[in-house]
């Protein structure tokens, strides 16, 4: 009887924990992601009905920039699953309406995508036949968009990354015209992916956010309608504040992101993306995950390592003739660069090309003026090799360098031996070079909502920046370089026709990027640099032909090589001149030396 008793008490305790085990399976949500992998692929399927509606209305019919406007809407909402899953395709079908020179087969592919059909409409220089091409390889492109997105299931993670992406394209691509040169839909569209954003999130994970933080869900919602209506009141590409914009209502939408992120817990980051995830901004110091802009045999170097690398930025005993460090040419002092018109070689001789700054050179895909080195170990062991530079063998190791027994203990902690050959020692020069990083700037700070001191000069310089001036179309934002968000897998090259004089009369002979491939595409081609800490790190372009940003800005104003009448037939600049008033030249100046932020010099570092 007693042990009947026992077996009925056991079988309760069973039965009640089953019982609360199922309603805990009951309460977890389950997310529908077929609910929003739908809604983008019937966006991408609504773009390319709007483009046969496009095909009908012509090119000069009365609907057809209204066609075309619904189609890039109906693009913008499907653009953040549809070009996470294909970058390539993606930036095809809303890239610039440029040439690409395929290195593969060496054949140049023409102009394609939504922004070509945008300057055959806007710039009327098309034939109609040539219209309805583009108009059928840019559904082509759709089409290839929407098979990989009926055929890979959306998750969590593509979810989540996706749609950091796609808050960066409004950041650098939306708010810069860079999405829409010619008809300048940007601001719009910017709304329209918030919108789209929302929408999503309302099908995804918005109940289970609500259970969680009821008032995050509601902040985050708010604040989109907030940033959708700003965008409303005042949709003028020219006068638009994206300062305030972005400051006020764009950056708590990342921020709230960030958190929505975290509370759903359904995704944990890894260390491959260029994001820092857990960046409430994308004007942070740490924003961006430099580790995916190192090269893999070199990441999370030890602060040893960096300490090494340090001491030997310093050491003239890494040329063969002792005559050359690497601060010779990238002073601290200097914002890394060496106030010069163009390097020095080893004997005290003029190079052909001016220096450029080392910060913040770590974000780049490219190194070299001409790009010619892919990785920052590429681009020191040619610096290594280079008989007007260091001319040293990368694989043969100078003892005389361990006459400081510093050197000595320094290796040994950093890799466990004294070298054999410099492998380590441009290691070493890599991992310290990639610290010298600035983003806390007075923009940065003033971005962020730190700090409250931008004058309306300064205000009205950002403003003209990523607007009229064009100039965040090349310089995209945050990092200011040519380096391509949101995937950030090359770094742009341009070719702008820089003068060999500041006299403007005559084009610089220097071909840049052609030596690679001998290709007239490339003829006076050349890296697009970084802006940040420009104020302290002239002369300016290439060649170092102008000494003061006056200059600089006055030659893009005219045009570029091309408005000055140089013959240049691939010119990437507009040749219109961008009409700047002095106002506006110096308010942009202003706003550029905000940008200064050199990274701070520790007591190990001996200038020579």
């Amino acid at each position: 009887m007693k042990s009947h008793h026992s077996f009925l008490i056991i079988l309760t305790l069973l039965l009640s924990l089953s019982a609360c085990k199922t309603d805990k399976t009951e309460t977890i949500d389950v997310i529908n992601w077929k609910v929003a992998q739908n809604y983008y692929i019937e966006n991408i399927d609504l773009a390319s009905k709007y483009l046969d509606s496009l095909k009908v209305e012509g090119l000069k019919g009365k609907n057809t920039k209204h066609y075309f406007t619904l189609a890039r809407e109906a693009f913008k909402k499907a653009e953040p699953f549809a070009s996470y899953l294909n970058p390539e395709v993606g930036h095809r079908t809303n890239g610039p309406a440029l040439p690409v020179y395929k290195e593969d087969t060496g054949k140049i592919l023409k102009p394609i995508g939504l922004q070509k059909i945008e300057e055959s409409i806007y710039n009327q220089d098309t034939s109609i036949t040539d219209f309805n091409q583009e108009i059928y390889v840019t559904q082509g492109l759709f089409a290839i968009l929407k098979g990989n997105m009926q055929n890979r299931a959306l998750t969590p993670q593509r979810f989540f990354i996706a749609t950091h992406q796609q808050l960066l394209r409004i950041v650098s691509l939306g708010m810069s015209g860079f999405d829409t040169p010619v008809s300048h839909l940007g601001i719009k569209e910017s709304a329209i992916s918030l919108k789209s954003l929302q929408t999503v999130y309302n099908n995804t994970i918005k109940s289970s956010i609500l259970k969680k933080n009821k008032t995050l869900d509601d902040t985050f919602n708010n604040s989109i309608l907030k940033a959708i209506n700003y965008i409303k009141q005042n949709q003028d590409f020219d006068s638009f504040d994206r300062f305030t914009f972005t400051r006020d209502y764009l950056n708590p939408i990342t921020r709230h992101w960030v958190s929505i992120r975290k509370t759903a817990d359904i995704w944990k980051p890894t260390n491959t993306e260029p994001f820092n995830f857990d960046a409430p901004t994308f004007f942070e110091s740490n924003s961006f995950n430099l580790n995916y802009f190192t090269t893999t045999t070199n990441r999370n170097p030890s602060d040893k390592q960096i300490a090494l690398g340090e001491k030997l930025f310093f050491d003239t005993q890494l040329s063969a003739n002792n005559s050359m460090a690497c601060v010779t040419c990238h002073s601290p002092a200097l914002g890394y660069a060496d106030a010069l018109t163009v390097n020095l070689d080893n004997n005290g001789n003029k190079l052909q090309r001016n220096t450029p700054t080392l910060i913040n050179s770590a974000f780049q895909k490219s190194f070299f003026w001409d790009g010619r080195s892919e990785t920052m170990i590429e681009q020191i062991s040619s610096v290594f090799l280079n008989d007007k530079e260091f001319n040293t063998n990368v694989h043969t190791f100078s003892e005389a360098i361990l006459q400081d027994t510093t050197y000595i203990k320094l290796f040994k902690e950093a890799y466990g031996q004294v070298p054999k050959n410099n492998t380590n020692v441009i290691k070493a020069l890599s991992s310290y070079i990639s610290t010298l990083n600035g983003f806390d700037s007075k923009f940065d700070k003033n971005i962020r909502g730190e700090l409250d001191n931008f004058t309306d000069e300064e205000t009205l310089g950002y403003n003209l920046f990523m607007g009229k001036a064009l100039c965040a179309t090349c310089h995209f934002m945050p990092l200011t370089s040519g380096t391509v968000p949101p995937f950030f897998t090359e770094t742009e090259k341009e070719v702008i026709g820089v003068p060999k004089t500041a006299k403007n009369n005559k084009l610089d002979d220097d071909s840049g990027f052609y030596y690679k491939y001998k290709e007239d595409l490339h003829k006076g081609m050349f890296k697009t640099p970084t802006v940040r800490n420009i104020a302290i790190t002239g002369p300016y372009m290439h060649n170092g032909v102008y000494n003061t940003l006056e200059d600089v800005l006055n030659f893009y104003n005219l045009g570029g090589g091309g408005g000055l009448g140089f013959d240049l037939e691939h010119q990437t600049l507009p040749f219109d001149n961008l009409n700047l008033t002095e106002t506006e030249q110096q308010a942009i100046i202003a706003y550029l030396e905000t940008l200064t932020d050199v990274p701070k010099i520790n007591t190990l570092k001996q200038p020579l």
